[in-house]
């Protein structure tokens, strides 16, 4: 029975594409572990992997010398502890999908010359993935386009492998709106403070002949939530704003329009299920990759990108006004953004680790 081991950071971006791997590979017949961190550890509990281990990892930044040096220190304790957990569990396969917790497991693999394997998310190679990048066997990405991978690397396609629900929730076609039309935002795993705080402003400034078609289901923060329920009440728009969906797929599966952020599994459920959509990269992140996950659809005119610079009231209203009355502008955006859309991900990625061994 092959063995294979992952190894992915403690973000959901990092995390649903490795448990959507595992769901297959388990389903052939393999053995899957994990290692990851204890903030990963929250996002494990649907993944068919045994054991989970939580490894020491830790973020190495030059602007911050010191903690930079204790961070060196706790992935070098990492490394020591997947070294003796790789060598006793004698895994066929490693396979990284990003985030310092990969780190160690990676190190160890390819130091124990285990073969290893590269899955990123976005559509700019992680740091840690830059690492081991020309040692793996393969490095997946999740878009076409691919920046910073070095030219030795082996890179191929296969899109983000996505969880089973959301493939399983993609609609058969999209439908344009006439008289309801369905307005879903999202904010990312923790939510987005200014995406809460905006669209409900920017909503609001709409016209009445608009507003009373909107059915708006919006991800808020908890600080936001009750000012933001004010806002939509006031303006006489139906809305549901909650913290958390567990069931996530079937408001995406029902949206005409969404609203959210641009990270890699947001924008790859976005393409899959052929919506629409507005998207705000998080302006801090590493290598502004989120504008070019974003780019990927921005390009194609089946997405819009506002900057968080951008990102007031007054100018989202005004978008929202032109974007959600073109029809036309509906429906081909929604069959763009569904041809780049790769639901065979998860089993392509297998495939590939199936043939790597």
């Amino acid at each position: 029975m092959p063995k294979l081991l992952l190894a992915a950071g403690g973000t959901g971006g990092h995390m649903f594409p490795a448990q959507a791997l595992a769901e297959i590979l388990t389903a052939r017949g393999w053995e899957v572990a994990m290692m990851t961190d204890i903030r990963g550890r929250k996002h494990s509990n649907h993944i068919p992997a045994n054991p989970i281990l939580e490894v020491k990892a830790a973020t190495l930044s030059p602007r911050r010398p010191v903690h930079a040096a204790i961070g060196a220190v706790q992935l070098a304790r990492g490394v020591r502890q997947a070294k003796r957990f790789i060598k006793d569990w004698k895994p066929d396969v490693v396979a990284g999908f990003g985030g310092y917790p990969a780190f160690p497991a990676m190190r160890a693999a390819q130091a124990l010359r285990i073969p290893t394997i590269i899955h990123e998310q976005n559509a700019v190679l992680g740091r840690v993935n830059r690492v081991f990048a020309t040692k793996a066997r393969f490095v997946a990405s999740g878009f076409e386009a691919l920046e910073k991978c070095p030219k030795r690397a082996n890179h191929i396609v296969t899109g983000n492998p996505l969880r089973k629900q959301i493939i399983e929730a993609m609609p058969k076609a999209y439908t344009v709106p006439k008289d309801q039309l369905n307005l879903l935002i999202i904010g990312g795993s923790l939510g987005a403070r200014i995406i809460s705080e905006t669209v409900p402003q920017a909503i609001a400034l709409l016209p009445s002949p608009l507003k009373e078609r909107l059915n708006v289901v919006q991800q808020t923060r908890k600080e936001n939530l009750t000012t933001a329920k004010a806002v939509y009440e006031k303006a006489g728009v139906r809305a549901v704003c909650e913290t958390f969906f567990g069931n996530i797929e079937t408001h995406l599966a029902k949206a005409h329009f969404i609203i959210g952020r641009a990270g890699a599994s947001s924008v790859s459920e976005i393409a899959v299920m052929g919506k629409p959509s507005l998207l705000v990269p998080l302006k801090i992140a590493m290598d502004d990759h989120q504008t070019a996950n974003a780019a990927s659809l921005q390009r194609l005119n089946a997405a819009d990108i506002v900057p968080e610079s951008e990102f007031n009231p007054q100018h989202v209203a005004k978008m929202l006004k032109e974007r959600l009355t073109d029809e036309h502008w509906l429906k081909t955006a929604a069959a763009t953004a569904r041809g780049q859309g790769r639901p065979d991900a998860a089993n392509l990625l297998a495939e590939r680790v199936i043939t790597s061994i």
